[in-house]
């Protein structure tokens, strides 16, 4: 089953940004993608799923918003990468 979640908006917010609203709300849902990830409440792996994305694609993403993939990565995050690589 896939959720949903609407957030209405001023039209005038997108054209602010110079974005169509396509893209305001694909840009809407990467952010909140990197967010959740960078505070450590999704995986890179859910986040990339959730975007059609591959982890490495996840990856380039982050850099565009600054945010390190190192950033939630502890020792034993890195030991299970290595188990499961």
């Amino acid at each position: 089953m896939k959720g949903m979640i609407s957030i209405k908006y001023p039209e005038s917010l997108a054209n602010s940004l110079k974005m169509s609203g396509k893209d305001f709300e694909d840009e809407m849902k990467a952010s909140s993608m990197v967010k959740l990830f960078e505070i450590g409440k999704v995986s890179s792996g859910m986040a990339a799923k959730v975007l059609g994305l591959t982890r490495m694609e996840f990856f380039e993403l982050l850099a565009k918003y600054k945010v390190s993939p190192f950033a939630q990565y502890d020792i034993d995050d890195l030991r299970d990468d290595i188990a499961n690589a």
